[in-house]
């Protein structure tokens, strides 16, 4: 029988508040506290956290305070990724970021989404059903401050979100998205 967790990262129905899924958050809760109290210059300390806290890590990765998530593990990041100040990744399934990636500050991605049928979103006796899409950031993307990307988005090799945008659907590589909802406007040389 699969857990909860492993509904969530298979894009299934999951119950939240399950005991293990609980369990999962509150450890995660703890370690995104001490990266967020760390001292600023402290590279190894938040290293050993960020190591603790994500499904992997690469080389170079820079988190900026303060930064949250849901539960840390369903996490993957490549080298050489700059988070900027006050992100938010809801990680109930995976978000897979490549090599070379720009996040700016206030960018929020969502892989949870819950059932529009309200009898299908509330669970009997108290709760809600809740599922997930993986969310895939490519190699060399940039995505601006303020940009929103919805569960089951990918964005591909070296595009660029603006700031502000709204990402409901994957972005295909090279290309500069804007907009709520985002829309791409150019194409560059990758």
């Amino acid at each position: 029988m699969k857990s909860e967790l492993q509904k969530a990262i298979d894009g299934e129905l999951f119950n939240a508040i399950d005991p293990e899924i609980q369990q999962i958050t509150i450890r995660t809760k703890r370690l995104l506290r001490q990266l967020n109290d760390c001292d600023y210059a402290d590279a190894e300390g938040k290293r050993r956290i960020i190591e603790q806290l994500f499904g992997s890590v690469g080389e170079r990765i820079h988190i900026d305070v303060d930064f949250h998530c849901e539960y840390g593990v369903n996490i993957h990041m490549a080298d050489w990724v700059f988070v900027n100040m006050n992100c938010t990744f809801i990680d109930n399934s995976r978000i897979d970021i490549g090599s070379h990636v720009l996040i700016g500050s206030d960018v929020k991605i969502y892989t949870a989404t819950h059932p529009v049928n309200a009898k299908e979103r509330m669970l009997p006796g108290g709760g809600w059903t809740v599922y997930a899409k993986a969310v895939r950031i490519e190699d060399g993307v940039w995505i601006g401050g303020g940009a929103v990307i919805l569960p089951g988005v990918t964005i591909g090799r070296n595009a660029v979100i603006g700031a502000g945008a709204v990402v409901t659907k994957d972005i295909p590589a090279n290309a500069v998205a804007v907009g709520n909802p985002a829309r791409v406007i150019r194409y560059q040389e990758g």
